[in-house]
């Protein structure tokens, strides 16, 4: 199962761990997996890619975990994109915890 979780500090989602391989399929044909992925380097790379930001984002294929985390002192739009992007990422995980919910775990703290 993967577990997905999102670290706020007030109302303000400060970044996310992504931990575990779904198991929904083997490795290569896991449609849960490569959602979850895909929608994780969307989020990364149009924060650190496109905004230009310093967002700490550390990988491990191994363990095939991703810990995610915004940088402080963000001017009020950047702040305000990427609140946009990392609640969107919140509901679309959310949504497929719902569609798939042996194989993705949501959680905030």
């Amino acid at each position: 199962m993967t577990t997905v979780t999102f670290f706020t500090e007030g109302s303000r989602i400060i970044g996310f761990d992504a931990k575990g391989h779904s198991g929904w399929d083997e490795e290569g044909s896991d449609i849960v997996c490569a959602a979850i992925t895909s929608a994780v380097r969307l989020v990364e790379s149009t924060i650190n890619d496109v905004m230009g930001l310093c967002a700490s984002a550390k990988v491990n294929e191994k363990t095939g975990s991703i810990a995610f985390r915004l940088p402080g002192g963000l001017s009020q739009v950047n702040e305000s994109t990427c609140q946009n992007l990392l609640t969107g990422l919140m509901v679309y995980m959310t949504e497929l915890n719902n569609e798939y919910p042996k194989n993705i775990e949501v959680m905030e703290e």
